[in-house]
């Protein structure tokens, strides 16, 4: 397995299976992490966009949230300059 592959085995295994309504919630949040709001604003923002898939997240997770966006945000710059170099 070349390096890319292995990356995206492994990025697959991290995020899992979302449904398309958390795909649209975390991208909401990434935005507004985008826009330099703390994890907690960008959580509160993207439960008021999608109540459906709102998180409560209690003080003690928030390190273990924001570190899942965090890492949601540079996976996501990873394949868009991936897309880039293949001409996509």
């Amino acid at each position: 397995m070349n390096p890319l592959e292995a990356y995206i085995a492994r990025s697959n295994e991290i995020i899992g299976d979302r449904t398309s309504a958390e795909v649209e919630y975390d991208a909401e949040v990434i935005k507004w992490l985008r826009r330099g709001k703390s994890i907690a604003k960008a959580i509160e923002a993207a439960n008021r966009r999608h109540p459906g898939e709102a998180l409560a997240v209690e003080d003690a997770k928030i390190e273990d949230v924001s570190a899942h966006y965090d890492y949601l945000l540079q996976h996501e710059e990873i394949m868009k300059r991936l897309r880039r170099a293949r001409g996509h």
